[in-house]
Formats: structure tokens, sequence, C-alpha cells
């Protein structure tokens, strides 16, 4: 039998809610480190080079990159497992539960984007950063959902979780179409064998981890290899774990249990502090400012209010969805604030739009001032409008 959908839901919160706190602390340590007398440290040792090599075969990056493209990996092979589970029997398994969050998801991805694009028009090498305010890091979310402890109706925090995981889809088809380099064909093949024996493993319904871990590592390393952003590689393998195996066993429910307290402690943590690093020496309130950063920050601020509060609203209006039980307007403005921190994922598009280091560290300013305002705004939504907790 499955574990109930409900029960899912409440071990992911519960994980995922601690990790946003743990990552949070990860996010202020980079910044300090980055302005301190460790700030030489810590910049250099994220470009030690690290070699993996094999015969004649090598894969060399900078320890930055690693983390990039291969503890991502990991994270990505994560939310393609729960994006799978809640397609098939959670928050997205039909419309009445999908509605809503695809509407408001929707709205949540294109607001942003054209918050972004109509204060970088006049700056054309700024325009690949279309995206980044386009994304929401769940995480870092729930984590301060999780401040207002029992208060908070489950309803809110599914209503929270669905928009999200639709943000991801969204952010993957987005680096898959816009963020990819120059295709190697050769590689590419490699990797949809590796991927067309993944997909083999569940038609057999294969129950064992050991042969979806090693055929995922292969083509992990094919889609490093073609050019396709590799952390790809782990959404498409995620998407081959079977439900059910062959002896009964639960493959998907078993490997997204054993993966989530390892992502949530301790990638994601790794990824926030190696990248959220930005040296504010002679920083000035101008540097704020400036297109791309502000593009970022209030892409984030406002598009995601104008998106997801705006396209719920029409929504219920228009008679195409209805608002969860006990959840009211204030607090769906709540999630679309909530919903503005984009840290993790932001971070991560912002890293793959530019090599320019001077647009990146703007990228990060904008990304660390609009998550903080929108942390603080939905926090403080959230604890006027929610129900006083009962006296213990």
């Amino acid at each position: 039998m499955f574990t109930s959908a409900a029960e899912a839901l409440r071990d992911f919160l519960k994980q995922e809610s601690a990790g946003g706190i743990v990552l949070i602390a990860a996010a202020a340590l980079a910044l300090v480190a980055a302005n301190s007398i460790a700030a030489g440290a810590y910049f250099n040792g994220l470009q030690v080079p690290v070699v993996l090599s094999v015969g004649g075969f090598a894969i060399d990056k900078p320890l930055l990159l690693w983390i990039n493209d291969g503890l991502m990996a990991v994270f990505f092979f994560l939310v393609g497992l729960e994006v799978k589970r809640e397609v098939v029997e959670g928050q997205l398994s039909n419309w009445n539960k999908a509605s809503l969050p695809l509407f408001a998801a929707i709205g949540g991805m294109a607001a942003p984007a054209l918050v972004f694009l109509a204060l970088n028009a006049g700056s054309p090498e700024n325009v690949a950063g279309w995206a980044i305010p386009a994304a929401t890091d769940i995480a870092f979310a729930l984590g301060i959902l999780s401040l207002l402890g029992p208060r908070v109706p489950v309803a809110l925090k599914a209503l929270l979780l669905a928009i999200a995981v639709i943000d991801d889809i969204g952010a993957i088809t987005i680096i898959a179409l816009f963020y990819s380099g120059t295709i190697d064909t050769g590689m590419l093949a490699g990797g949809v064998l590796a991927l067309a024996g993944l997909v083999v493993l569940n038609r057999f319904r294969v129950g064992s981890s050991i042969p979806y871990v090693i055929l995922t590592l292969v083509l992990w390393v094919f889609v490093l290899k073609s050019g396709v952003h590799a952390t790809l590689a782990g959404v498409a393998a995620a998407m081959t774990i079977p439900m059910v195996g062959r002896d009964g066993s639960e493959p998907l429910e078993r490997m997204e249990h054993a993966l989530h307290p390892w992502v949530a402690f301790l990638v994601i943590p790794i990824f926030g502090f190696a990248n959220a690093g930005v040296s504010l020496t002679g920083l000035e309130p101008a540097d704020l400012l400036a297109p791309l950063p502000l593009g970022i920050a209030l892409g984030l601020l406002i598009g995601k209010q104008i998106g997801i509060f705006g396209f719920a609203y029409a929504a219920v209006k228009l008679k195409l969805a209805s608002l969860p039980e006990n959840v009211g307007w204030r607090q769906v403005h709540a999630v679309s604030l909530l919903a503005a921190i984009g840290f993790t994922m932001s971070l991560f598009i912002g890293n793959l739009a530019f090599a320019d280091p001077s647009q990146v560290d703007a990228v990060k300013l904008g990304v660390l001032s609009g998550s903080l305002v929108a942390a603080l705004a939905g926090y403080f939504l959230l604890r006027v409008s929610l129900p006083k907790a009962s006296p213990a």
C-alpha cells in the first residue's frame, strides 16, 4: 500500500521547513565569509580545480561547478521524484486540486519575467536573465512558513507546495530550452541510450535502487559532456522510477525518503553557501537600482504578487478554480510573497544566464534583496491574517 498522500505531504513539509532554516543560515554564513578576512579563502576555494579521470576520460571543473552541476543534479533528481508523486497521487493528481495552483504558477512565472524585461529593455546585455525572477525556492518559503507553527492551515501549505512544484516544472523546461550550450550529438546519443536503459528497468518494474543509480550516473556523465545542462539528467532519470516494483516495493517513495534529508540538510545548504556570497565592499544604493538587480528584485516582489494573486483571483472569479477550505485571499496574497523568495533556483538560473562576474554579483544582489523583503513581508502578512494560536 502507498503511504497516504496526506502523510507524504506532512513528511515533505517537515523536512523542507527545517531544511529552509538551515539554508537561511548557510546563506548568511556565505555573506559573512565574503565580507570578512576569510573572503580570499572563500572565493579562491570555490575555484579550486577538481579532476575526475578514468583512463583517457576526464571531467575537469572548479569546485563551484562540481557543486552546481553535480550536487544540484541530486537536487533535481529529488525534484523529479516529487513532481512525479504529486502528479500521480498528490496535489496535482486531479483538476480540482491542481487548477488553482496551476493558474497561480503560470502567472507567477510570466509576470516576473515581464517585469524584468520591462526594466531591462534598454540593457540588451541583461536580457538573458529574464527567467531569474520566475523561480520559487520551496525550502526557503516553507522554512519561513514553519516559523508560524500550527497556525498555518495544511491546505495553505499544500497550495504553496503545489505552486512551487509547478514552478519547478516550468524552471526545468526553461533550463532545457534556453540555457543549454552547444550540443555534442555523440554524447547526447550516449545519454539517450542510458535513459532508454532506465525506461527498460521501469517497464520491468525493477524494485532495486542499485541499477537505477548506476544508469543515472552514466546518464549524468553523458549529459554533462553533451552540452545539455547536467542537472536535467536528474529530472529525466527520476521520471523512470516506478511507483511500485514487481516485488511489491515502492522504489520512488523509498528513494524520495532516503534523499530528502541529504538534499535538505546538505546539498541545498552547500549550494547556498557556495553561491550566496557576494562582496558588499564599495556597494552604493545606486548599485541596487541598476537595471539587472532591480529587475530581479522587483520581478520577484511585484511580479510574483501580480502573477500569483492576480491569476488565482481571476481563476476563482471565472469559476475555473476554487479556494481551498479555510484559506482566504489575504493568505493567498501572503503565499504570493513567500513564492517570491527565489534564492536557490534564481541563483542557479543566474549562473546559467551570465558568465561575467560583475553580472553574477548583480544577480546575487537582486535575488538576495528581493527574497529578503519578500520573506519578511510574507511572514508579517501571514502573522496578522492567520488566527491566533490557542493558549496552552
